[in-house]
């Protein structure tokens, strides 16, 4: 078993109290922090804003680590913030989540014995030849365990934390309370259908049973596709709070950034090829773009997709909404482009109407980059600083944020973690023939 006294082990808060008491001494560190940084300043004769006190490294570090210990739901829905904000957080507070990304604290054994007894019996470890205590991977509903079964098969067994799903609306209220108070989002800004939204969707991962039935419809859309690797569901050992599935060999995804350039490649046509099909042909989506739910086997050239908690079906309107942008894009219309994406609510009326020059800079330069001869290099950034440098004009007047409706929002948060994968991998990728193939394909659409 794992040493209790790792600094990687923190019993997960499972009740009510304990999870609110958990908010309340963020609550009370970040107004500490506050204080001292805000008595600092007025010394040195400055007049702080309020949201340049709460975004100190401090109070960043504050949030990011208690987030982390909570787990759950509060952590998931930074991570899932943090994926792609830039519609609806300014980036300061989106760095600030993003390091939720790389922070994971496991169970300590003891609770994780508990939670184990509780779903499969007491003389649970009689099911197994060999149980690893310490987890492979850690999440914010769950962590990893690998085992072996009498019978010599290894299984990877994902055990959710306790009371995770309980507090799912508390939860998700209490995060939205912080950012309410951050100061930084406009009072015009409704986040409501999103965090209901938000709130649904994490429900139906931490059922563990639903998730083993979308693991096992994506091995059925994917059998005969060498290209991907889906494991195998182990329904006898599968519960509503730990799912069972063959463990699949295979490196983490990010190993790809040292590997030659036809494997990147590669690996990033199979991925973006999977996502349209997602969107167009099979009507469902992971839609959970975590890095960690890849990995990669290097001999065969395969993709293995893991986690599939987050799969949810995509709504004709919102494929329609995407085809309907990539016809446009690939035409070169870019009048049309802008407006097919007012009119699906990529954009808002009002920032077209406040910073519509801006906007047509940001698309004139991706179509650009998209139209230069050859694959897409994803790994040639010139065209960002010219979208960044728009877009930090457009972020500047609230006046002119809006929300997509939440359906776009968790599909929109697929491709750009898909393209921030492949930008990290350098990769070359067919996106315009993948894209054009895509659309013409026949799928659960309706026509637009």
């Amino acid at each position: 078993m794992t040493d209790s006294r790792d600094p990687r082990s923190r019993a997960v808060p499972s009740g009510r109290l304990a999870r609110l008491g958990s908010f309340g001494r963020l609550a009370g560190g970040v107004a500490g922090g506050i204080m001292v940084e805000g008595a600092r300043r007025l010394v040195q004769g400055e007049r702080p804003r309020l949201g340049d006190l709460i975004l100190t490294p401090a109070n960043a570090a504050r949030l990011a680590d208690r987030l982390a210990h909570l787990r759950g739901a509060a952590m998931k829905l930074g991570q899932m913030i943090s994926m792609d904000a830039g519609d609806v957080l300014p980036a300061e507070l989106s760095t600030i989540l993003a390091r939720l990304r790389d922070q994971a604290q496991r169970m300590p054994p003891a609770q994780l014995d508990r939670v184990l007894k509780r779903e499969w019996g007491a003389d649970w470890r009689r099911r197994f030849q060999r149980f690893e205590a310490t987890p492979i991977a850690a999440a914010s509903i769950g962590q990893v365990h690998r085992a072996t079964l009498p019978d010599g098969r290894v299984l990877a067994i994902k055990v959710q934390y306790p009371g995770v799903a309980d507090s799912i609306d508390a939860d998700v209220d209490n995060v939205a309370t912080l950012l309410r108070l951050s100061n930084l989002l406009p009072a015009t800004i409704d986040l409501s259908p999103l965090l209901a939204e938000a709130k649904r969707q994490l429900v139906e991962e931490t059922d563990y049973l639903r998730e083993g039935r979308e693991l096992q419809r994506f091995g059925a859309l994917l059998a005969g596709d060498r290209r991907y690797v889906v494991p195998e569901l182990e329904e006898a050992l599968t519960t509503s709070r730990v799912l069972a599935m063959s463990f699949v060999e295979g490196s983490a995804i990010e190993t790809l950034g040292e590997a030659p350039q036809d494997d990147r490649d590669a690996a990033m046509t199979s991925l973006i090829e999977l996502v349209l099909r997602e969107l167009f042909v099979f009507g469902v989506m992971q839609t959970d773009p975590n890095f960690a739910n890849y990995r990669w086997q290097p001999e065969a050239k395969r993709l293995v997709l893991l986690d599939f908690g987050a799969a949810r079906p995509v709504a004709p309107d919102t494929a329609d909404a995407y085809r309907a942008l990539l016809e446009a894009g690939l035409a070169r219309d870019l009048d049309r482009v802008r407006e097919t994406a007012v009119t699906a609510g990529f954009i808002g009326q009002g920032a077209v109407a406040a910073h519509r020059p801006a906007l047509d800079r940001i698309i004139v330069a991706i179509d650009a980059a998209m139209n230069r001869p050859g694959p897409f290099d994803f790994g040639d950034r010139a065209f960002v600083p010219v979208v960044r440098q728009e877009a930090e004009r457009l972020l500047a007047d609230k006046g002119a944020w809006h929300v997509p409706p939440a359906e776009t929002l968790f599909v929109q948060r697929k491709v750009s973690g898909t393209a921030l994968l492949a930008a990290r991998l350098k990769a070359r990728v067919p996106v315009r023939e993948l894209a054009a193939s895509a659309i013409a394909s026949e799928g659960p659409s309706s026509s637009v």
